[in-house]
């Protein structure tokens, strides 16, 4: 047997699936990072932890391999290096142990459940209801699933069911009607845009209502606790507060996206023609379209937690249990099979890269970097001699842009935002509190806008194609600014006028 090694070299440059200069680069600066001492107040494994999941997010904006690959490279490096345990068994432990965690599941099992909406026909044909009702124009049709968000937004604490679960399978129906499928590489048409659209109107409706998504209780409860029972919001004075600068992003949001990332079919003419012959054709509802209803209609009253409102808390269930419940339904009523479930790779694909981001993140908080990073933040502007416009301004802004270090809203708000919002209230003047800790109320959803695995709706809709990375984090980064934006200055002189400053 005799060996090449131009051969070798040759089977490694075709196959090996990572992109070599990419892959130097990144592995130079994980070596460099664990090369530096550990800084003042952060132990070693913490800093070797936050090396790691820096290099991980390096490797993913460089695409260096395929997200999924990185994610169990990470998972590797995790178990391999011990940073969270003495020992391999107990390290492997801790870097499988989100795929536990019940907002993962939620994820696969929404967009699982999305399934229903193709293989049955209904997301055609509440796509082809869209474009007959706005589909004049692609921003028409952006505006459509905007409404469709905040009408849901009150009633679905839980922000991944809402806009992954129910508007996400409708936009991509929409996108399908128009053949912008990223498949075939014409997601460009309509399917970028409208992808945007949906996930950007997640963040705006989740600051709206404290029902609308997870973590906005505690944020209530940090409010109370930061003031001492000075401020103390309810579902209505929150609702109220955030309405008219949500309202505001709410109609800004698909022009700026219009401007930034525009369709390639602007005017669609023939497409409300269109629309309304394809429905006749489709007929009346068969079915299974009736079964997929009567689904979606279960999941939002149980996602709504309407039970626990009329017979007491005591019939609260977990989102997750929800999205379990509407996959068996949909199992065991023949809507889609078995294989169907099997067959779904950005499923699956999203269990794997997600899940090691979120088991990162949560590793960080339990080895004290998240702690170490709030602390240090803070003493640096307690110690700046600054005007309270300022202050308030730095630390909603580094408390936002923290969330670069977030897989989870509840994990960063349970990380960070009570140590924020006491600093604030105690460097701003009193007169002054109710504005920062109501622009610190309103970025704790703004943030989600930020990366592809910011909140659980993010990796459904990353996942589906119709957006690549480069895009996400610029038109997100974008985005997070003019929601900021929006929120101070309409905010600023809305909460005047409610006689909170």
């Amino acid at each position: 047997m005799r060996f090449s090694i131009p051969a070798i070299l040759s089977y490694f440059r075709d196959m090996v699936p990572f992109r070599i200069i990419p892959a130097i680069i990144t592995t130079i600066f994980l070596s460099t990072l664990l090369a530096i001492p550990a800084p003042a107040g952060l132990d070693e494994n913490g800093w070797k932890m936050l090396a790691i999941f820096l290099t991980t997010i390096l490797a993913i904006i460089l695409k260096v391999m395929p997200i999924g690959v990185m994610a169990l490279m990470a998972i590797v490096i995790v178990s391999l290096m011990q940073v969270t345990s003495p020992n391999s068994k107990g390290a492997v432990a801790d870097a499988l142990s989100s795929f536990a965690n019940p907002l993962i599941w939620l994820i696969v099992i929404a967009v699982l459940i999305s399934l229903g909406l193709r293989k049955t026909g209904l997301g055609r044909r509440l796509g082809l209801g869209f474009i007959a009702l706005l589909g004049k124009r692609t921003i028409g049709i952006g505006y459509g699933l905007v409404f469709c968000e905040l009408i849901l937004a009150p009633f679905t604490p839980s922000n991944t069911a809402r806009g992954g679960g129910i508007i996400h399978p409708i936009m991509k129906s929409i996108a399908n009607a128009f053949d912008s499928d990223p498949a075939k590489g014409t997601q460009g048409k309509v399917g970028t845009y409208l992808a945007l659209v949906n996930y950007h109107a997640n963040p705006i409706s989740s600051a709206m209502f404290v029902t609308a998504t997870a973590p906005n209780p505690l944020v209530l409860e940090y409010i109370a606790k930061s003031t001492g029972g000075t401020m103390q919001l309810t579902w209505v004075t929150w609702a109220l507060a955030m309405f008219v600068p949500g309202l505001v992003a709410l109609v800004v949001m698909p022009l700026v996206l219009y401007m930034i990332s525009p369709p390639e079919l602007k005017r669609t003419p023939d497409a409300v023609s269109y629309a309304r012959k394809e429905l006749a054709a489709m007929g009346p509802l068969s079915g299974k379209e009736m079964v997929m209803i009567g689904t979606f209609v279960m999941l939002l009253i149980l996602w709504a937690n309407v039970p626990a409102m009329i017979f007491g808390p005591a019939f609260t269930l977990d989102p997750t249990v929800v999205a379990v419940l509407g996959l068996f339904a949909l199992l065991i009523t023949g809507t889609i099979n078995w294989d169907d479930v099997l067959s779904e790779k950005s499923a699956w694909d999203t269990l794997i890269w997600f899940g090691a981001l979120v088991m990162m993140a949560d590793q960080l908080n339990k080895l004290g970097v998240i702690g170490w990073f709030s602390n240090g933040m803070k003493d640096m502007i307690s110690h700046a001699d600054l005007s309270w416009q300022m202050t308030a301004a730095i630390l909603v802004l580094i408390f936002t842009f923290a969330h670069y270090m977030f897989a989870s809203t509840t994990a960063h708000v349970s990380a960070m935002m009570l140590a924020f919002l006491t600093v604030g209230v105690m460097l701003i003047p009193a007169e002054y509190h109710a504005v920062f800790l109501l622009m610190m109320a309103a970025s704790s959803s703004i943030m989600m806008t930020l990366t592809h695995y910011a909140t659980g709706t993010s990796p459904i809709i990353f996942g589906s194609g119709y957006i690549t990375m480069g895009k996400w984090w610029g038109v997100g980064f974008i985005m997070c600014l003019v929601n900021l934006v929006i929120f101070a200055a309409v905010g600023a002189v809305w909460w005047r006028a409610l006689g909170y400053w």
